[in-house]
């Protein structure tokens, strides 16, 4: 019979009448197991098998030897409590049976059915025991798993070296294995509390041990602490110790438990690696000391020595230089790329001066145009040679607005017909506080990028708006108030690879002559160098956003005047804005 069905099983013990047949049928239809035993000695048997409840009649007991089955009911297990339903016709009550309590004292877990029995309450009596059986059995399973744990954990404690130990914080009882006492030079069975503990520790570990155990009971943090103990027998060890905060069911600390491991022999290691280093390092010292006094009878070894290392020298001054002229190269296409696109506008400016001449009466105005290209193709020279001598910035307080409106027709012209460039700005915008040489310079490599980026032609659009930060942000943008200026393209964009890259000095995806790599590094410093930030946003096939980030300035608060108010949307190509429709800032800016 499988082990479940023997522990399981309801042993029926009745000799006389129908008892027994009329139980078992009852029993049965309930869904339980019964067995019929011919005597009491069978019943004591058959319970080293298992069994799940006994049903027996008195008179069965009257005047039998229960010895043996009391004695199986005192050595069953902790678990265990096997029920007995007691077969009666005078009841369970001592008054009515002066029996009953003699057999709850032999036989312990007793239930007690009076005769003749109804079938229903025979067969709920025999279930709700049976129930109770089945938890313990549960708890048994319980148990079992709890020491299968335990033993891992001993075996694993074992294997490690590792001490155990627990601390009730309520009266300070401390309890340790037999390797943690070890660790602190205790035997076994030797009595070991949390003032033994204490007074092990050595005098001059003792306050930062303490304080370590205060800290993870006032925080909750995990207590990690070497220190040195002295054994009983003077000899001075060192112990890791570690261990983690308990609570209670209502949260509060309740104690510490944790492990301790001697490593007396790792620090012991360490100080003789150490040692070692040291001889190590004199010997190598000795060893140079040795080469020195001997230099005279080596003059042959020494001079190939210095002439290879001569020769190396040479070879990376070679490498360096040609790195530094291919650098140089790079700059100055680049430069001569950036200013012939000053140049290609003033010559286009000019070209148009020369069929105008004699009709067109806007001729000042471009000639005009013409020589403010002319001039900041002049500055970009001058600012690339203060970037190479590192000059700083020359910051001051501006109307971003009225700038970009003044550079609108050079954008323009830079980018070539293909592109309609638009400007959307609100009515009134803060000064900010920048270089506006740089500023210019940022935009026009900023609107040469996005040309590049559309070949055959699109939408460059710049809009400014007013931004404030609540907190700083993780690229360094600090709490307050910003004026973005912002260049979107509808242009091919940029890969995941490209973009993690593009503000890289000298890096560039175009072709040699074609840029320096240097554009939105000097974008970037700039930003950075004006207290702003500098965020680029793109992807294959959406084109690219390119944002500047200036700080409001602290000093100056711009406001447009209201009387002439400026359009938000300024279009390009093919109607020409009016520089007299651009916003201007109060005098002194």
């Amino acid at each position: 019979m499988p082990a479940r069905r023997l522990s399981e099983r309801v042993l029926v013990l009745a000799p006389g009448g129908r008892d027994a047949a009329v139980a078992t049928a009852v029993l049965a239809e309930s869904g339980l197991r019964p067995q019929v035993c011919a005597s009491l000695a069978e019943v004591a048997a058959l319970l080293e098998g298992g069994a799940g409840l006994v049903l027996v009649a008195d008179e069965a007991l009257h005047d039998a030897d229960l010895r043996g089955i009391a004695h199986w009911v005192a050595e069953q297990p902790s678990w265990s409590d096997l029920p007995f339903v007691v077969l009666t016709r005078q009841g369970g009550s001592v008054e009515r049976n002066p029996a009953a309590a003699r057999l709850t004292r032999l036989l312990g877990n007793v239930a007690f059915v009076e005769r003749p029995f109804h079938a229903t309450t025979l067969a709920s009596v025999a279930a709700s025991a049976l129930r109770g059986r089945r938890r313990q059995y549960e708890a048994r399973e319980h148990l079992v798993q709890v020491r299968e744990a335990e033993e891992r954990l001993r075996l694993a404690l074992q294997a490690g070296q590792l001490g155990a130990w627990e601390l009730e914080l309520a009266g300070r009882r401390l309890i340790a294995s037999e390797q943690c006492k070890r660790d602190f030079g205790r035997a076994a069975d030797d009595d070991f509390g949390y003032d033994d503990l204490l007074a092990a520790v050595h005098p001059d570990d003792r306050a930062r041990m303490r304080q370590a155990v205060e800290h993870s009971v006032a925080t909750g943090a995990s207590y990690d602490i070497e220190h040195r103990v002295v054994w009983p027998d003077g000899t001075l060890h060192w112990l890791a110790v570690k261990a983690r905060l308990l609570r209670d069911a209502l949260g509060q600390a309740s104690g510490l438990v944790g492990v301790s491991l001697d490593v007396t022999g790792q620090r012991a290691a360490e100080a003789e690696r150490e040692r070692l280093l040291s001889a190590l390092s004199a010997e190598r010292a000795a060893l140079e000391r040795r080469v020195a006094e001997r230099t005279h009878d080596l003059e042959t070894v020494n001079t190939r020595l210095l002439q290879e290392m001569a020769d190396r020298e040479q070879a990376e001054q070679r490498l360096r230089q040609a790195q530094k002229i291919e650098a140089i190269g790079q700059l100055v296409a680049g430069v001569a790329h950036d200013f012939n696109n000053l140049l290609m506008a003033i010559i286009g400016n000019l070209e148009v001066v020369g069929r105008r001449v004699a009709v067109d009466a806007g001729l000042s105005r471009m000639t005009t145009i013409a020589l403010r290209a002319a001039q900041r193709g002049a500055g970009l020279t001058q600012r690339l040679l203060a970037f190479a001598r590192r000059q700083d910035l020359q910051p001051r307080s501006i109307d971003a607005a009225a700038l970009l409106c003044d550079l609108l027709p050079l954008i323009e012209r830079s980018v070539g017909p293909l592109v309609q460039v638009a400007l959307d700005a609100p009515a009134a915008l803060p000064a900010v506080r920048v270089d506006p040489g740089q500023l210019e310079t940022a935009l026009l490599n900023l609107a040469v990028n996005a040309r590049d980026a559309m070949p055959g032609g699109g939408r460059l659009t710049v809009t400014l708006d007013a931004e404030r930060l609540a907190e700083p942000t993780d690229d360094g943008l600090a709490a307050g108030d910003y004026v973005v200026l912002a260049v979107r393209d509808s242009g091919q964009g940029m890969s995941a690879e490209t973009l993690a890259r593009a503000v890289e000095p000298f890096f560039t995806t175009k072709g040699v002559g074609r840029g320096t790599g240097l554009g939105l590094s000097m974008v970037h410093g700039l930003a950075r160098q004006s207290g702003g930030a500098f965020r680029l946003r793109s992807a294959l096939g959406e084109g690219t956003t390119a944002a500047l980030w200036l700080p409001v300035s602290d000093r100056v608060r711009w406001r447009r005047p209201s009387p002439t108010p400026s359009p938000r949307r300024l279009a390009g190509r093919p109607t020409p804005v009016p520089s007299s429709r651009c916003p201007r800032s109060p005098a002194g800016h």
